[in-house]
């Protein structure tokens, strides 16, 4: 909770046109939110571009935000609404199926490396698998660590369709696993 009080503070001297607490909000959040719209556009190019117009949005917007959400959930709903809208403009975008993956932790040895990276790639592409609706409730639950409350807001959802969502994703990565031999563990 400290780093969305620092935030929010942030977003306070942004909408006093602090150009310092941008640089600072940019540094904390954009690897944050470049990865989520990467794994919804799956592009890296567009991706790039969507997190330059959000925090660009966060200029303009600051003085708006209300505070209702944690300042990570306001960005993410940024650059969600920025990503569809650039997406409905640019269907022709082509597919990066190699993209958005996390960074490796060094403390791994090279053995559980490759099997995290091998079980990754199987992950990614069960994942893959799902209709955009469940693959984004997927990824704003594990990969954002969004609660109900707060999709359901982004969303623009009753919470109960969120948890629906979230219950039949679950289900269907779940088989999905199963059938690519992926157990609920790491090696």
């Amino acid at each position: 909770m400290q780093t969305d009080v620092r935030d929010r503070e942030l977003v306070a001297r942004i909408a006093r046109r602090d150009s310092a607490a941008l640089r600072a909000l940019y540094m904390t959040h954009s690897v944050r939110v470049y990865r989520f719209v990467l794994r919804l556009a799956r592009n890296e190019t567009l991706a790039e571009d969507v997190v330059s117009e959000t925090f660009l949005k966060v200029w303009q917007k600051a003085a708006s935000y209300g505070g209702q959400a944690r300042v990570s959930t306001w960005l993410l709903s940024i650059a969600r609404n920025e990503a569809i809208s650039v997406l409905r403009k640019k269907t022709e975008a082509p597919l990066d199926d190699d993209a958005g993956f996390e960074q490796e932790d060094e403390s791994d040895t090279q053995d559980v490396l490759t099997a995290k990276k091998d079980k990754g790639v199987v992950m990614r592409k069960c994942i893959d698998k799902l209709s955009d609706a469940h693959r984004e409730i997927i990824d704003l639950v594990y990969y954002q660590d969004c609660s109900v409350a707060e999709i359901a807001k982004m969303l623009d959802i009753p919470e109960n369709t969120v948890k629906t969502r979230m219950f039949h994703a679950r289900k269907q990565l779940s088989e999905h696993f199963r059938r690519a031999g992926i157990d609920r563990g790491w090696p």
